[in-house]
């Protein structure tokens, strides 16, 4: 157990007398009222206004609720809009750091052990494998290599993912002579899911390591940035977690190559703007972050909420949480949002976007448990609740236009007389239609300004400029790319709506693995997952065009994109089209127009895996074969699973599972005379959990005469014998 320096006493790693402690707490909570205060004041001027508009028609019950809905999701565009403001702001002062860091690149590691660890659950393995190669050989490069080791957790539930997980393993450890510096452990039970995945791994290794660092399956991470990163915490004892800000790379489809270019274009001045109010106070998004051992293992075993799910139970989003609580133990967590070199990929299709959105809502969700938490920093709460409004935003703007369509019915089909009442802003001589259009025209410039002060920020540096392929193609993308998210809206609204629904109504949603790859989406597929969006676009227009042809024009980008969203989905999942905007200089990001070591080593080698066939599906119970006919691999698994039968808890747990009992040796007689087709996934789990029993599958497969096996085996032992 250790005991954090208290926050009010240091400042970026200076410790400061306790007359100083006041004006420390001062200027933090300066930032962010300062903050807040001007997206609440801009909120309450736009406000107003459309207060006075909803009088010019008299006050009902409808415009009350209109006018309610209006200033939440204001709110919620002007505090996005002030976090552009206030960080193109803080770029073009050139204050790039708000609070001055003590300098730390002098900072020696030596002695100080570091785990990098990768959670996984039924992943694409040699991606996964691919991205911890580009790590190591970068950290091989800073020579410092030997201060860190490398941890491959799976969860995964496949049999044959964990065979193949543990080939591409020992595959790697040879390739880059790698004993003992990379390691794979496979749990049993997926209890508590990633953050039960973490909590395993720092209870059996934890004390090892000061420090370890969270990837995720599709992360990539320098190594000068993961030296940067331990040098930091080292320099500075009060701070628990340090987040990087990953960068988007290496999207193929359309929908990928926008997403990527806006991430890249945008995030700099968002990102900042964010550090200005939370710094010292941030957040933690699960992945390409390093983290303080002790503390973390001290104050962050999430508990189990009260209730049923999807709102009771385990934690899903455990990452706002972790940070909550490490704030709450006086830990500082930090966002590095100027230190460069730590990647991520991005879904290639709204579909498989829409999916991931829909396992972070639930989880977001869960955290209206948790932000009234007792103890929890006033900020902290801030983070949860800005996430859970991050989903409610969308079935509000559906309820707000949905309570506007019925004033419009009510108001045409009544027959009642407009009384008008004393306007809230005289000076304003406009008509009521001149008057919305002014609303509108403020909104509109509140949700695009900060992309135009992105592009100006991108025209100030020449060096960027250029990796963005000039300033004219950045123009151009980010045109074209609001373009797309107009379109996009409506589908993510209604889709949102749909998730915050199910979660309300307690339906839960399982965590499977994210599909990384960018396949495209057939037609059929896109006629499944958007026929409703259609129908709605389609319909509700209808509905609006009897009400009147003037509010049906206002309505026209909402319904397009619902209407459209078939064709939409379709294209923007297309390869073939990312690669030929990329041809014309679209969407072009730093890291492909000067693709760092670790990136185009990562590419290299999956586009070598791809030509040679090893990133293609692999048949079914390939790993399955592999494991019993292969001697090597039949070694490697029971040799993993004997080194695990040490530790009592997991000897404890494999009891449980039944391995070691008669019943196992009778399902092996079943595989090998009925083949694998006949056994339930969970049955083949138990078979390859069972150290005692494979071996002699193994000879059993290739001593007896082949006419006493299934045909499934005789074709394998064929295909292995060649």
């Amino acid at each position: 157990m250790i005991s954090a320096p208290p926050i009010a006493e240091t400042v970026a790693g200076h410790a400061v007398g306790p007359k100083a402690a006041p004006t420390l707490r001062m200027r933090r909570s300066w930032r962010v009222f300062t903050f807040f205060s001007s997206a609440v004041l801009l909120t309450g001027l736009i406000s107003w206004l459309f207060a006075d508009l909803l009088g010019r028609t008299g006050w009902t019950l409808s415009a009350f609720i209109l006018l309610g809905l209006f200033t939440v999701l204001v709110l919620l565009i002007s505090v996005g809009c002030m976090q552009g403001v206030f960080g193109f702001v803080l770029r073009l002062t050139g204050d790039r750091r708000i609070t001055r860091l003590k300098d730390y690149r002098g900072q020696s590691i030596q002695g100080v052990g570091t785990a990098l660890v990768f959670p996984i659950y039924n992943e694409q393995v040699p991606r996964v494998c691919e991205g911890l190669r580009a790590t190591y050989l970068s950290l091989q490069k800073t020579g410092l290599l030997g201060r860190f080791d490398f941890y491959i957790l799976s969860d995964s539930s496949e049999p044959d993912k964990w065979v193949e997980e543990e080939q591409r393993w020992i595959e790697l450890v040879k390739d880059l002579d790698a004993l003992g510096r990379i390691y794979y452990r496979r749990r049993m039970i997926n209890e508590g899911k990633k953050s039960g995945n973490i909590r395993d791994f720092l209870s059996t290794w934890g004390a090892r390591y000061r420090y370890f660092v969270v990837f995720d399956a599709d992360s990539v991470m320098s190594g000068e940035t993961l030296v940067n990163l331990v040098k930091l915490m080292e320099t500075h004892p009060q701070v628990g977690l340090i987040q990087t800000v990953p960068e988007l790379v290496n999207a193929a489809s359309l929908f990928g190559r926008m997403q990527q270019f806006a991430n890249r274009l945008y995030a700099p001045i968002f990102i900042t703007g964010l550090n200005f109010w939370a710094q010292g106070f941030g957040n933690y998004w699960g992945h390409n972050a390093i983290i303080r051992t002790e503390p973390f293992m001290q104050h962050c075993d999430l508990p189990q909420l009260p209730g049923a799910r999807p709102f009771g139970g385990q934690i899903l989003s455990h990452d706002f949480v972790e940070a909550a609580l490490l704030l709450k133990g006086n830990w500082e967590v930090w966002l590095a949002y100027d230190l460069e070199g730590s990647y991520e990929e991005a879904p290639q299709t709204m579909i498989e976007n829409a999916r991931r959105d829909r396992r972070w809502c639930q989880g977001n969700m869960q955290h209206a448990m948790v932000v009234w938490a007792r103890g929890l920093r006033g900020i902290s709460r801030i983070h949860l609740a800005m996430g859970i409004l991050g989903y409610l935003a969308s079935p509000l703007w559906l309820f707000f236009l949905l309570t506007f369509n019925w004033m419009l019915w009510y108001e045409a089909n009544t027959g009642l007389s407009i009384i008008t009442v004393r306007p809230l802003t005289p000076f304003l001589k406009v008509n009521a239609t001149q008057h919305a259009l002014l609303i509108f025209a403020i909104c509109m410039v509140m949700l695009f300004l900060p992309k135009v002060l992105a592009l100006v920020d991108l025209a100030r540096d020449a060096t960027r400029r250029r990796a963005f392929g000039g300033i004219g193609h950045a123009i151009l993308g980010a045109t074209a790319e609001t373009a797309f998210s107009t379109l996009h809206a409506p589908m993510q609204m209604l889709w949102h709506s749909q998730f915050v629904a199910a979660s309300l109504l307690l339906f839960g949603v399982s965590w499977g693995p994210q599909k990384r790859t960018a396949d495209g989406i057939t037609w059929g597929e896109a006629i499944r997952q958007h026929w409703g969006h259609t129908a709605i676009g389609l319909a509700w227009g209808a509905a609006i065009w009897h009400l009147g042809h003037p509010a049906f024009w206002w309505f026209a980008p909402v319904l397009a994109g619902m209407a459209s969203s078939i064709p939409v989905s379709v294209l923007t999942s297309r390869a073939s089209l990312g690669q030929k905007v990329r041809g014309l200089g679209l969407f072009v990001t730093p890291e492909e127009t000067a693709p760092p070591p670790e990136i185009a080593g990562l590419r290299a080698r999956m586009a070598a895996l791809k030509e040679s066939g090893q990133t293609a599906p692999r048949p079914a119970d390939a790993g399955l074969a592999d494991a019993v006919l292969d001697p090597y691999v039949n070694a490697v698994h029971v040799s993993l699973l004997r080194e695990k039968g040490q530790n009592p808890a997991y000897a404890q747990a494999l009891a449980d599972l039944g391995v070691g009992k008669p019943e196992v040796r009778t399902l092996c007689e079943k595989l090998l005379t009925e083949g694998p087709e006949h056994l339930r996934r969970t049955e083949k789990l138990l078979i390859l959990s069972d150290a005692e029993v494979l071996p002699w599958l193994h000879r059993q497969a290739w001593l007896r005469p082949s006419g006493t096996l299934a045909r499934w085996w005789q074709e394998q032992i064929r295909q292995h014998a060649r």
